[in-house]
């Protein structure tokens, strides 16, 4: 596939490093901008997913029709899934009382149906394959499950296993080093290690995002949620600007 094609395929980003800075970004805002409108403002769980799931359905509807890879519009998307994996997990454990390891469960099953059913539907998921509106589908579904997984994840890690925000993020973090050596050093599938590392990232800027604005009687450093998310809006938006974006290349 030359360069041409590539671009004219896909419509997702290339897997660099500024690709995973510009991620882990993108869930720790999800974290401080999903609690800055579910407590800060004190619109509750249910009313702040449902203003996120409007935001997350336009982004998409956008996505989907953009005839090529735009970066704005394909990290706005993905911004969106953060925010609203993060009120809709916040919903789920606390306020129908499921808590973080049911949560944790059944979103963990749903995100492996949506992975099989996208590999038993199109024959893969690499994301240099998102192209189609099915694809696309697949593709989002997917990632606003693993975004909610990650939310409910952080949370048991760092409440229920009583890890904290430190030791949450140690764990993440390390699992993802793992990951990163297992890349370079194994056969083991890049596509398999991709949403591996996906998934990792959103439970890593969960409880990085706790630890940014919890109280401090908590273990946070209770940080006001509109500055810390408008400072990394404000990092997103440079990294974007600063850094070549590329579409997605094989990773398989």
């Amino acid at each position: 596939m030359n360069t041409e094609q590539q671009e004219i395929l896909s419509k997702v980003p290339e897997v660099t490093l500024i690709f995973w800075i510009i991620k882990i970004f993108a869930t720790t805002l999800g974290e401080t901008g999903g609690d800055a409108l579910s407590m800060s403002m004190k619109l509750g769980y249910l009313e702040s997913t449902g203003i996120f799931a409007v935001i997350f359905i336009a982004a998409v509807i956008v996505q989907i029709l953009a005839k090529k890879f735009h970066p704005v519009v394909c990290w706005t998307t993905i911004i969106a899934t953060t925010t609203v994996g993060t009120t809709l997990a916040d919903f789920a454990d606390r306020s129908l009382g499921i808590g973080y390891a049911g949560g944790t469960a059944i979103l963990f099953t749903l995100l492996v149906a949506s992975l099989m059913l996208w590999y038993r539907t199109l024959g893969t998921n690499a994301i240099d394959t998102v192209s189609s509106p099915k694809s696309e589908t697949f593709y989002w579904v997917t990632i606003m499950f693993s975004q909610t997984l990650g939310t409910a994840l952080g949370d048991w890690t760092a409440d229920t296993a009583g890890l904290g925000y430190g030791g949450g993020a140690v764990v993440f973090g390390t699992m993802l080093a793992i990951i990163a050596m297992a890349y370079y050093r194994t056969r083991i599938s890049h596509t398999a290690l991709f949403w591996a590392a996906f998934i990792l990232t959103r439970p890593l800027g969960a409880v990085v995002g706790d630890f940014l604005d919890k109280p401090v009687l908590k273990g946070g450093l209770a940080l006001n949620r509109y500055s810390a998310s408008a400072t990394l809006i404000v990092l997103i938006v440079l990294c974007i600007i600063i850094f070549s974006h590329k579409p997605a290349k094989q990773i398989h």
